[in-house]
């Protein structure tokens, strides 16, 4: 990046900057930055560059959304800012630099930052020099992008298993995934926990598919009274429908026993069974009939 540091500190107006690439925040997180910053105020500014427009100047972050945000959501008219002088393809790759770059990132991180990187044309290379991380991480990440596989990113960012791994059970065929976990078993890559959570992982996998779910508005709605009285009185009814079909079953049992008992007793019937090799019946349905007729 061609970007050249200011020689001081400009107060910016936030109304004025734009977040070339705008990120989700966690919610306990930001309050945090946010709580920190009316407490404390800014310990480290955010970094921009400038657009010359007609009714200008504006301004593109290249740095700190978190801090930029906090400000807006205090009130703050500016915000302390260092500017830079870079185009705005080097602002964005700054951007998704600084958001690979966390300390904790989630796969869904990866997702749009290396993939963004990606779409712009930078070679696997590049991007690791540009990141810090390893060739063979960037290069693993990009396949499982490709493939879809945000389950398998995700177990790879946490830790669970390695990049290689996650990349030979995604280009594996379902019957071959287990071979692939019993050569990483074997190679010393998968052991005792991690094991196991692989194991789980891709039971999970094959029912849900590849994609993390997610989960829309309405099942994050708080249940209300009244849905909980329903689904009270609904699971309510279905057991005594449940109850109803048991009792009815039971008298239609004892009918058949009882039934069953008295042909048993009739002597030219059992010897028609006799004579057809038919007289014997299995034990359990033999006690049941010696017993009375409650039984």
């Amino acid at each position: 990046m061609t970007a050249l540091p200011a020689q001081r500190v400009e107060m910016i107006p936030v109304d004025r900057i734009t977040v070339v690439n705008p990120r989700i925040r966690n919610k306990r997180s930001f309050k945090e930055i946010v709580d920190n910053i009316a407490q404390l105020g800014l310990k480290r500014p955010i970094t921009v560059t400038r657009r010359i427009e007609a009714d200008g100047p504006f301004y593109d972050l290249v740095c700190g959304q978190g801090r930029l945000e906090a400000y807006r959501m205090l009130g703050q008219p500016e915000v302390p800012a260092l500017v830079v002088a870079a185009d705005p393809e080097d602002c964005l790759v700054a951007s998704l630099v600084e958001n690979c770059a966390r300390r904790q990132h989630r796969a869904i991180d990866l997702l749009y930052d290396i993939r963004g990187m990606q779409e712009r044309g930078y070679a696997s290379a590049e991007i690791a020099r540009k990141t810090g991380l390893s060739m063979e991480y960037v290069h693993g990440v990009a396949r499982l992008i490709e493939n879809g596989e945000q389950r398998l990113l995700r177990s790879v960012e946490s830790g669970i298993i390695p990049v290689s791994v996650a990349v030979e059970i995604a280009e594996a065929e379902d019957h071959e995934v287990q071979f692939a976990l019993s050569r990483a078993y074997e190679r010393g890559l998968l052991k005792g926990r991690k094991l196991l959570a692989a194991k789980k992982l891709i039971e999970t996998r094959r029912r849900r598919g590849k994609g993390l779910a997610t989960v829309g508005p309405r099942a994050r709605e708080r249940v209300s009274a009244d849905t909980l009285v329903k689904a009270y009185q609904e699971e309510t009814d279905r057991k005594r429908s449940l109850i109803r079909r048991t009792e009815i079953t039971r008298g239609r049992l004892l009918i058949v026993t009882e039934a069953m008992r008295r042909l048993a007793r009739d002597e030219a019937f059992m010897g028609i069974l006799q004579d057809e090799n038919l007289a014997t019946i299995p034990d359990n349905i033999a006690s049941r009939l010696r017993g009375g007729a409650g039984s």
